[in-house]
C-alpha cells in the first residue's frame, strides 16, 4: 500500500501532459459521487449506473450463489467504501472479489476500501501500470477542479491480492465472471468481464454516445495503441454479448461496439489519407475534429476528437500501409 505523493515529488512520475489545457472542463460539473440504487440488468447482475456524469463510471455488482464480484470501485476512497456498501447489502455474508477494467482514477482509485474486505483481481499489467503511473494520474485528475481534489483526498493504492496473466475465470455460483487481459488499447492493461458469456463489462473501450478517450499525452502518457483497440473492438463483437456495460453511458447491446469502431476506424482513415498529403498531427485533428463533431452531433465529450486524431498521427509516424 502506498499514499499517494504530489506529481512532482513522485519519484516515478513523468512529466504532466502535454495540451492538459485542452482537457475537458469539468470545474462546474456535479461533484463525481457514485449514487443511486444498483440497478439488476439480469437475475444477479447489477449496475449502479453513471447518470452521465463526468468521471462516474458504470459499476457492476455481480451476486453468485457462492461469491460476489465487483467490477470497478469510482473516484476515491469515499466511493470506494460507497460501492463497498452497496455491494456488502446485495451480496450479505458471501465472500467478495473486485476487479477493475483498467487503472484511471475514476475506475480503481477506490481500490483501498476492499482490502481485506475482498479478494483484489487484477492482471499483472494493470497492475505495473498503475505502480508506474498512479501518482501522476492521480495529480492530474486533482488538478482538474477542486471537487475532484477533494474525492482523491487520501488515495492510497493497493496491490491486488491475485494476479492472472491472459485470463482468469471466477466461479461465483450461478455465475462465471471471465477476466481478460486485452491491452493495450484504451490503456495499456485493459480488462474485459464477461458474465456467463453474455453480459460484457467493456469498461472504457466502449462508452455511449460520447467520444472515445485516447490519453495520447507525450511525453506523459503514449500507451494508448488505436490500432490494436479497433481489433480487439472485433473480437469483443465475435463473442456476441448481449449486453453491453460502458464505461460511462447507457447499457446498450452489441451494436454500440459497432458504433464505436466505426468512430475510430474513420479517425485512422482520414488521419493516413491527411498525414500522406503532408498534414501535420496539428493540421490533421484540426480537419478531422471538425468533420467528426458533424457526423456524431450527439455525442459528447468532443474534446477527445483531437487526441485521437494526435494518437493516430503519432502511431503511423513510421507506418505506410494499412498493417
Amino acid at each position: 500500500m502506498c499514499a499517494v505523493e504530489p506529481l512532482s515529488d513522485h519519484p516515478n512520475a513523468e512529466a504532466e501532459p502535454a495540451g492538459r489545457s485542452a482537457l475537458p472542463d469539468v470545474r462546474d460539473a456535479p461533484p463525481p459521487v457514485v449514487r443511486g440504487e444498483p440497478v439488476e440488468i439480469r437475475a444477479g447482475i447489477f449496475v449502479i449506473p453513471d447518470n452521465r456524469v463526468p468521471l462516474v463510471p458504470n459499476i457492476g455488482i455481480v451476486v453468485g450463489d457462492r461469491a460476489a464480484l465487483v467490477v470497478d470501485t469510482g473516484l476515491g476512497p469515499g466511493n470506494g467504501a460507497h460501492v463497498l456498501d452497496q455491494a456488502r447489502r446485495l451480496a450479505g455474508d458471501r465472500p467478495l472479489y473486485l476487479t477493475t477494467t483498467h487503472f484511471h482514477p475514476e475506475h480503481g482509485f477506490g481500490a483501498q476500501a476492499f482490502k481485506g474486505a475482498a479478494t483484489i483481481v487484477y492482471n499483472r499489467s494493470q497492475r505495473d501500470e498503475l505502480r508506474r503511473k498512479g501518482a501522476a494520474y492521480a495529480g492530474m485528475f486533482a488538478g482538474l477542479s477542486t471537487q475532484i481534489a477533494a474525492a482523491l483526498e487520501g488515495v492510497e493504492f493497493v496491490d491486488p491480492d491475485v494476479v492472472y496473466v491472459d485470463h482468469a475465470e471466477i466461479d461465483l455460483g450461478g455465475h462465471t465472471a471471465l477476466l481478460r487481459s486485452r491491452g493495450p488499447a484504451h490503456t495499456a492493461s485493459d480488462q474485459t468481464v464477461l458474465i456467463d458469456g453474455r453480459v460484457l463489462f467493456a469498461g472504457d473501450l466502449v462508452e455511449t454516445r460520447m467520444f472515445p478517450i485516447l490519453p495520447y499525452f507525450p511525453p506523459f502518457d503514449t500507451d494508448v495503441d488505436g490500432g490494436g483497440w479497433i481489433a480487439l473492438l472485433d473480437r469483443l463483437l465475435a463473442d456476441e454479448p448481449e449486453i453491453v456495460v460502458p464505461g460511462h453511458g447507457e447499457i446498450a447491446e452489441a451494436g454500440l461496439i459497432r458504433d464505436v469502431r466505426g468512430y475510430l476506424d474513420h479517425v485512422r482513415a482520414e488521419t493516413r489519407r491527411l498525414r500522406a498529403g503532408g498534414a501535420s498531427a496539428d493540421d490533421a485533428a484540426t480537419v478531422i475534429d471538425r468533420d467528426a463533431r458533424a457526423r456524431w452531433k450527439t455525442w459528447d465529450n468532443p474534446e477527445w476528437i483531437g487526441f485521437a486524431a494526435r494518437a493516430f498521427h503519432h502511431a503511423d509516424s513510421g507506418v505506410d500501409d494499412e498493417g
